[in-house]
């Protein structure tokens, strides 16, 4: 609990108790009683009640996220120069008051959206490009104040450093960075190059006024409704461009597939007859061998050949036609005639006679 405010709770009620007692002492008075007690526990109370007055003026609490400039009648240039560290601390009652100050990060938003920005309505940046158009910058200023010149600032700015000075510097730094770039650059390649520009400025200037930039916030850029029109067309373009480019390609890519299959049915058919023809040369090169087997054999057996000839023959073949004039080149079987048996006739028996008597 802040001991300060405690104290200082504590002479009020002390105060309340005087008017209380002096009250008492009054009406006892108009009925004609002994005051004196209570006059007594008057002038003690109060007299408690100014020391713990002047007291409780000189002791200050202030919070670590603070920091307090003493404004001081005895001081030759009305202040002291080291501002007030946190923790319980004495200042010269009545003589000096201490303004405080917030050390904590702090965030200031100029936005186009009239809900969101510290100004209402739209509070958004405008700035022109380095190719002459105009856009509109939404942006977040987070910043503190440096500790160690709470007093430059409170000298120079008071508490108007928020609106006097972090937006009105804010808003000079982003106009002159985006009027190095042209438009395309600011919404696509050159982004982030523009933001550290912002941020490394904006932090120079800030601190030569005793705040601490923290970070600068590049939170939207808005264009014109003709040049984002344009944007978009362009974007349109671009997009059927590619869309030909990607129908081109698949075309590419079913060409190159057809011609693959091609190729492999040209090389299954080279195969297929590479295949046929290594068989076909199997082929004669069996029938070669075994030409020259029978050939061996031949010329070991001559008789082979006619026994060759003879199984090939029909067995019902009886008779064969030759040219007259050719040679027999094997020995023809022997054609025997079949026997020709003559038919037995019976002799028919003759009648006997018979006597009729």
């Amino acid at each position: 609990m802040n001991f300060a405010n405690l104290l200082q709770g504590f002479v009020a009620i002390m105060w309340l108790v005087v008017i209380a007692l002096i009250i008492l002492a009054v009406l006892r008075a108009t009925r004609r009683q002994k005051v004196g007690a209570i006059s007594t526990a008057i002038l003690v109370t109060a007299i408690a009640a100014v020391i713990l007055s002047t007291v409780s003026a000189g002791l200050v609490f202030v919070p670590p996220e603070e920091r307090g400039v003493v404004i001081s009648a005895l001081q030759p240039k009305g202040y002291r120069e080291q501002a007030l560290q946190p923790g319980l601390r004495w200042i010269i009652p009545f003589f000096e008051n201490v303004e405080r100050y917030p050390i904590f990060l702090q965030t200031y938003t100029m936005s186009i959206s009239p809900v969101e920005g510290q100004v209402a309505g739209d509070d958004s940046v405008a700035a022109r490009t380095a190719d002459g158009q105009e856009i509109l910058l939404d942006a977040s200023v987070i910043y503190g104040i440096d500790p160690d010149k709470v007093v430059q600032l409170h000298i120079a700015w008071q508490d108007r450093y928020t609106i006097e000075l972090v937006r009105p510097l804010a808003r000079g730094v982003m106009r002159d960075a985006v009027s190095q770039y042209g438009v395309e650059e600011v919404y696509s390649s050159k982004r982030a190059e523009m933001t550290e520009a912002i941020l490394t400025e904006l932090r120079r200037k800030l601190a030569e006024n005793g705040i601490n930039l923290a970070d600068f916030v590049l939170r939207n850029i808005t264009f014109s409704p003709e040049y984002a029109a344009s944007v978009e067309q362009k974007q349109i373009a671009e997009q059927q461009a590619q869309q030909a480019k990607f129908v081109v390609e698949q075309r590419k890519q079913e060409a190159e597939q057809a011609r693959q299959q091609a190729q492999g049915l040209a090389d299954a058919v080279v195969i297929r007859a590479e295949g046929a023809a290594e068989a076909r040369i199997i082929e004669a090169n069996a029938e070669a061998q075994a030409l020259e087997a029978l050939a061996r054999a031949l010329a070991e057996k001559p008789d082979l050949l006619t026994y060759q000839y003879i199984t090939k023959l029909s067995p019902g073949i009886q008779v064969m036609l030759v040219p007259n004039d050719t040679p027999y080149l094997l020995p023809l079987p022997t054609l025997e005639a079949p026997e020709l048996i003559a038919p037995t006739v019976q002799p028919t028996p003759e009648p006997t006679p018979t006597t009729t008597p």
